[in-house]
């Protein structure tokens, strides 16, 4: 499968009957097999009517819903349109006093929030929290922790000192910056985290009546995500395995559950040393126990896998498909040797169905010619670099023999270890002098080893107990656990769900529930991007949008004292392109303010 390296828009140009002639397409970059490629994505042609719309900041909470929003005639700013029922406003103005204040970071957040509005959050929580006697409405603050990590803000702290402020948040939610202090945003944590339930099952409504999404599909997976400090006041703290190279800190363990199409359906946070095997369970059961013993297939990896597992969800009727452990390939080499019955899934990847010796299971043999090469260089170069390191030990053995056995036989074990497959295929002992010193090394390659290595390069296995018999369709179903993978890297690289600054064990459920609903709001706007043709990259849409600015233009007047004009920046062409294609309106009619700097009104309830 190529990989997706990046996105970008490419602009066009031919000239045809004398004229000149422009049309933009949407292109992503792939690395693949002969070097990078580009691949149209999508044709945008021309600049759609829409972007040339102009709308008004009264009109945002109808923009940011998705609802159809009316054109407002007769304004000196709209060039070319009929004004004859509303009156321009005539003010003379000294050009020389006229300045920019209150520059405002406002695309991601403009786009955050309508996704966070679209997905019907904001009700969502306004009915999960009526309001009481909080100055401000949990609901709108729960919306602004996640917006903070939907925009990769690394802390509560951060998000209140520094990152608030510099957006037009105060335009688009009505909240006055005094208003927003790490203490208020800590007291939202608690009261989002008591919604967790409820906003799980919303999402799960919401994807349906969105997408379309019939979850007969549920994919597993399981990461962790460390903590700056001692975190002696959270239980599920522990140390264990780190998938992020911090053995050295406590951590916690995170379940994820997504759709094929990636959409994040429920999590749970279990302690940081508990293994993957055992978390599957207790995943089920809490899935079944909310949302019923529906018909649905669990898709798994092998690190979850156990027998112990497989046959507890054999018992409960549950159906399941997951990877094997590498050891378990062993005992199909002669289907892997035998060339009858493959079926070919796309260039370079082949499944074959085998049959199976207990139960009424199926196993499907997978291979790809691109992973077999991967995995073939890697053992290689793994083989160059341990019989170097070897070289270097005989000629140090051969000049200076040595009694240091127990010294040598460390370093050997070292390197072995250093490189594990390649060590496989070696059988290295010390030899001797006749005054027992050792002088040398006694290298054996085992062929047959290094012959089933190749062999089983590129190759896996997975085990199912459905009811399917298309080899094909089990690799599929399967494949899609790149989903949940796919899932974790945009929680940790694009959301920062890494490191944990919290100490206590709800406040760490609180940001895990933050750094989920940012997860919804990114998968849902990958999804809203492939129904609209645009790819599925978010993270290059999202770039464009930090270019957006607001701002507050100055005019001053001799007769009204200085003007306020609140305006949203005109996008440049690439970025107004998506904007049209996504269908999300900009509120690009400047609010006036006259004589006084004022603060904004509340825009959206």
């Amino acid at each position: 499968m190529a990989e997706t390296v990046g996105m970008f828009l490419k602009r066009h140009r031919r000239r045809a009957g004398g004229e000149d002639y422009e049309y933009w397409t949407l292109t992503r970059t792939v690395r693949t097999a002969r070097g990078p490629r580009h691949q149209t994505v999508a044709h945008l042609g021309k600049l759609d009517e829409r972007e040339q719309r102009a709308n008004g900041w009264n009109d945002l909470e109808a923009m940011l819903d998705g609802r159809a929003v009316a054109t407002q005639p007769g304004l000196p700013w709209a060039e070319g349109r009929d004004q004859g029922s509303v009156t321009p406003l005539w003010r003379r103005v000294d050009v020389r006093g006229v300045r920019v204040e209150r520059v405002r970071q406002f695309g991601r957040v403009y786009l955050g929030l309508a996704l966070w509005r679209r997905l019907g959050l904001h009700e969502t929580l306004r009915a999960l929290m009526p309001p009481g006697q909080e100055e401000i409405g949990w609901d709108l603050i729960g919306a602004v922790l996640t917006l903070g990590r939907f925009c990769a803000q690394q802390s509560e702290l951060e998000l209140a000192e520094r990152w608030y402020e510099a957006t037009a948040l105060e335009d688009l939610l009505g909240i006055p910056v005094e208003k927003i202090n790490d203490a208020r945003l800590y007291r939202g944590l608690d009261q989002l985290l008591e919604q967790k339930d409820a906003l799980c099952a919303h999402l799960q409504q919401r994807y349906r009546d969105w997408f379309g999404v019939r979850f007969e599909f549920l994919l597993y997976d399981v990461t962790s995500t460390y903590f700056e400090g001692l975190a002696e006041e959270n239980e599920l703290a522990a140390r264990g395995y780190s998938r992020d190279g911090r053995p050295d800190c406590k951590q916690v363990c995170i379940g994820l559950v997504v759709t094929p199409e990636g959409l994040p359906v429920a999590y749970e946070v279990f302690a940081g040393n508990r293994n993957d095997v055992t978390t599957l369970e207790d995943m089920v059961e809490m899935m079944e126990g909310k949302y019923g013993q529906a018909q649905r297939v669990w898709v798994f990896d092998r690190g979850i896998s156990s027998e112990e597992n497989l046959e507890w969800l054999r018992q409960r009727g549950a159906t399941y498909l997951v990877g094997t452990p590498k050891s378990q390939l062993k005992r199909y080499q002669a289907e892997l040797l035998d060339q009858a019955d493959w079926h070919a899934v796309r260039e370079g990847v082949e499944v074959k169905r085998v049959s199976s010796p207990e139960g009424p299971e199926q196993f499907v043999l997978c291979r790809s010619t691109d992973r077999a090469a991967k995995e073939s260089a890697m053992l290689q170069r793994q083989i160059d670099r341990l019989r170097t390191q070897f070289e270097k030990m005989e000629r140090r053995l051969r000049d200076h023999p040595t009694r240091a056995v127990g010294l040598l036989e460390r370093r050997l074990g070292r390197w072995l270890g250093r490189y594990p497959a390649a060590g496989a295929v070696f059988t290295v002992e010390l030899e001797y002098d006749t005054e027992g010193r050792a002088g040398g090394l006694k290298i054996q390659e085992r062929t047959d080893r290094l012959e089933w290595a190749r062999l089983a390069h590129g190759a896996y296995l997975l085990r199912t107990n459905h009811t399917e018999t298309d080899p094909v369709a089990f690799w599929r179903w399967y494949i899609q656990l790149t989903q949940a993978e796919s899932a974790f890297r945009n929680a940790k690289s694009d959301l920062n769900l890494r490191p944990v600054f919290h100490q206590k064990a709800q406040r760490v459920q609180a940001h895990v529930l933050v750094c989920f609903l940012a997860l919804a709001l990114w998968r849902t706007l990958e999804q809203w991007m492939q129904a609209k043709g645009l790819g599925s990259c978010a993270r290059q849409l999202l770039k464009e949008m930090d270019e957006l600015r607001s701002l507050d233009v100055i005019l001053p007047t001799p007769e009204a004292g200085a003007l306020r004009l609140r305006v949203v920046a005109h996008p440049e062409k690439p970025l107004a392109f998506l904007l049209a294609r996504l269908g999300l309106d900009l509120p690009n009619l400047p609010k006036t303010i006259e004589n006084v700097v004022q603060k904004s009104a509340h825009f959206v309830s």
